[in-house]
């Protein structure tokens, strides 16, 4: 593709960055036509079932020195926040809007920075505290507690962006030493295993019809981290991040075109001030960044929030 070679590193970036939030979308959407029928456990199973096994093969070659780790007790948490964040993010799609749920799940940027300020010794100011206040504002807005349309489901998603905020911070704790593809195979088997170990409290028996969807969800799964993992090698993480809301647009198309669901003004309100809740934080932690402050805390791995 002489198209795709004449683009810049940056320009590389961007694009990888918005296939692998639409491939990310495409995912939660199938997810949701699933999760109906088979339940959460069943289809987060064929999700890191499905990635472990692609993974394994890609892979192969290099296995022996890819599971060497000094940090095998890190990984486990790491893992263990990553399965939680999807698991809760998949559960809450019978019950909630798929624009609603991603719209909460993307609360996690901003919830990154305020753990990074707890856990790891991070500076934050009190603009950065401003735009963390205004994110857990907006998620408020979508939730509506106390209201008649409060669904206790909403709060699923919002657990699962905490976990997902676990997941960003022991990947920082990682350190940049640890290889992307080491982390990338752990996740996977660590969650293959962590799943199936589940799979009794809820399996049911694929009908014909939905094989291809239970087996393609881990091999879009993985083709949305392989070009995460392209985007953030291919361009620096502040130019790629903020494409990552792009995201809340996908949904709400998937969320119409598939199941006629129409996000509501509130859902809107509440989705825009998170969005520009994470714009203004990311914008002040690049701005430190060129100044000579604390790097940002940015997780390689999963941007979507559920990879």
């Amino acid at each position: 593709m002489s198209w795709y070679s004449s683009l810049g590193p940056n320009a590389r970036g961007i694009l990888l960055m918005l296939c692998a939030i639409f491939i990310f979308t495409v995912m939660d959407a199938l997810a949701k036509s699933l999760i109906v029928t088979y339940g959460p456990v069943q289809v987060v199973w064929a999700r890191y079932a499905g990635q472990a096994a692609i993974i394994l093969v890609l892979l192969a070659p290099r296995l022996p020195r890819l599971l060497q780790t000094n940090h095998l007790g890190l990984h486990g948490m790491r893992s263990v926040f990553q399965v939680g964040a999807t698991a809760l993010f998949f559960a809450s799609l019978p019950h909630i809007g798929l624009a609603e749920a991603t719209a909460i799940m993307d609360i996690n940027p901003v919830l990154i920075t305020l753990a990074a300020a707890l856990f790891l010794g991070e500076r934050i100011g009190p603009r950065r505290l401003f735009g963390v206040l205004a994110a857990m504002v907006g998620a408020l807005i979508i939730i509506q507690p106390g209201s008649g349309v409060f669904s206790p489901a909403a709060l699923l998603p919002l657990a699962g962006a905490i976990c997902y905020t676990g997941h960003a911070i022991t990947t920082r704790m990682l350190g940049t030493g640890e290889s992307i593809w080491t982390a990338l195979l752990y996740t996977a088997l660590i969650g293959t295993v962590l799943t199936t170990a589940a799979l009794p409290l809820g399996w049911t028996t694929p009908a014909l019809a939905d094989l291809p969807g239970l087996l393609a969800i881990g091999g879009i799964g993985a083709a949305g981290q392989l070009c995460l993992i392209r985007a953030f090698s291919s361009a620096e993480a502040g130019v790629v991040a903020p494409f990552a809301y792009v995201g809340l647009l996908f949904a709400t198309l998937w969320g119409v075109l598939l199941f006629d669901e129409y996000p509501d003004f509130w859902t809107g309100v509440g989705a825009l001030v998170i969005v520009a809740a994470g714009l203004y934080v990311w914008h002040r932690e690049t701005r430190g960044t060129r100044q000579g402050g604390a790097e940002p805390v940015a997780d390689r791995m999963g941007a979507d929030g559920k990879g």
